[in-house]
């Protein structure tokens, strides 16, 4: 390690450094604390040593200072004055041990030991700090900045609800289609709340078969079942003590439901393939585009575990829903993107405008983005016109309508109107049984009208 020993009497500096290095370390030695918060200021210490009476200074003040500035720093105080109030005081301050002198050789060689490894752990956790912020600015730098200002006042209710939720510890379900923002929002929360320094911990339900969803929750033992080749930690274990995001809620298996429940009410779960009860104390936050009460209404969904879940309920509203909105979001993307790629926009032009606002955004948010982005890349001009939007609505197949002439009343056959409608319902529903129910046919029937239309 390297040793910094902060001490007014020279003997004692002296002394602890000779016997610091005879034990395999580096040490220096300084008689204040002014001199020393200079010091570490120009090199890092793995370990501090600090007596409590520096002359004039006041040691304490001094150990404020260098958590202040140094938090990561092990700091063992020492002292010829030692009483319980005065190592308690410090230990609360962020002294790692107390010394109290004179010292023996093996005294201060175990304190070492100890500070030694505690010196280890501190630079792990100063290491992945670093490395988190340096995601964070990464991903600033890849992500459009967040936008929370709103002038539709639906958007601003939810927003207000889950904001005065954020620092409680309620379990908080976000409702909304996708591509609203419902994951944005959550990790919002996160960063409002209480944890906001805790870990902040996503899992996908729909992304995986039930085993390994279940495995990918909770964690499993070896041989657990085929593959397990060795033990694992879920991501409840990797959670705890923070947020975990469960996004599309809506698709747990029913297998898993009764496990979440157990999680939520008695924070206890056991890893698949093992006995033991384990703890976890998590915050919940949840998100579908499910109704999830018609769910519960089917069968598919637990009825109690829906109540647990229903403590904090918002929905975000579509895009479509949010015309006020609109050109905030896209003005805000043309910006990020043609920062990224160094152009110099305008923005947009008036029939861009107006094509962008008569467009109903089934992609809601996520397509606004795309859109944005490949507009200001292909763009020719120092601006974007309608016609370099040729993204919009691209998903649909050709000659489908789009959101400008898709308007009852206007130029077109009853037939196109339904062939857009069902491609836009199946783009915005999870299922076929959702998007049959939303369309009021038997899934039988949009069966056929799929395969009519060419999107099997």
């Amino acid at each position: 390690m390297d040793v910094l020993i902060i001490d007014d009497e020279k003997s004692i500096r002296e002394a602890t450094r000779i016997a610091i290095e005879a034990e395999g370390h580096y040490a220096e030695a300084v008689d204040g604390g002014q001199v020393a918060l200079l010091r570490m200021k120009e090199d890092p210490f793995d370990l501090v040593i600090l007596d409590l009476r520096l002359g004039d200074e006041d040691g304490i003040e001094v150990l404020e200072k260098i958590k202040k500035h140094r938090p990561n720093t092990v700091v063992v105080m020492f002292t010829a004055f030692a009483t319980v109030e005065t190592a308690v005081k410090a230990i609360q301050m962020g002294a790692f041990d107390y010394l109290e002198k004179p010292f023996t050789p093996d005294q201060l060689r175990s304190v070492l030991v100890r500070a030694e490894k505690q010196s280890k752990v501190e630079a792990k956790i100063d290491h992945l700090q670093t490395e988190v912020a340096t995601l964070k600015q990464e991903n600033s730098k890849n992500s459009p900045p967040l936008r929370f200002d709103t002038e539709e006042p639906a958007m601003k209710e939810s927003l207000d609800v889950l904001f005065r939720a954020a620092p409680t510890p309620a379990t908080i379900l976000i409702l909304g289609e996708s591509g609203t923002g419902k994951s944005v929002v959550a990790r919002a929360v996160h960063e409002r709340s209480h944890l906001a320094e805790k870990p902040f911990v996503t899992v996908s339900c729909p992304s995986l078969s039930k085993e390994l969803l279940e495995s990918e929750l909770f964690g499993h033992v070896r041989g657990a079942f085929t593959g397990a080749v060795k033990d694992k930690w879920g991501k409840v274990h990797a959670a705890d003590g923070g947020t975990l995001f469960l996004d599309e809620i809506g698709e747990l298996p029913p297998e898993i439901q009764p496990k979440l429940l157990r999680l939520l009410q008695e924070r206890e779960y056991e890893r698949v393939g093992e006995s033991t009860t384990r703890q976890a104390k998590v915050r919940v936050v949840a998100a579908t585009n499910r109704n999830l009460a018609q769910l519960v209404e089917e069968g598919s969904f637990r009825e109690d575990l829906y109540y647990r879940l229903n403590v904090i309920t918002v929905e975000m509203p579509p895009l479509r829903n949010r015309p006020a909105d609109l050109m905030g979001f896209a003005e805000s993307y043309a910006e990020f993107f043609a920062g990224q790629i160094g152009r110099e926009l305008n923005g947009f032009a008036p029939d861009a405008k107006a094509r962008l606002m008569s467009y109903p955004w089934p992609g809601n948010l996520r397509e606004l983005r795309n859109v944005t982005e490949r507009a200001v890349i292909l763009c020719p001009g120092d601006g974007i016109a309608a016609k370099d939007l040729s993204g919009l609505g691209e998903a649909a197949a050709p000659g489908a309508l789009n959101g400008e002439s898709l308007m009852a009343g206007g130029d077109v056959t009853i037939e196109e109107i339904e062939e857009a409608h069902i491609r836009r319902v199946l783009e915005r529903c999870g299922t076929m049984k959702e998007a049959a129910e939303t369309l009021g046919i038997n899934k039988a029937t949009l069966y056929r009208k799929r395969q009519k239309l060419g999107l099997e």
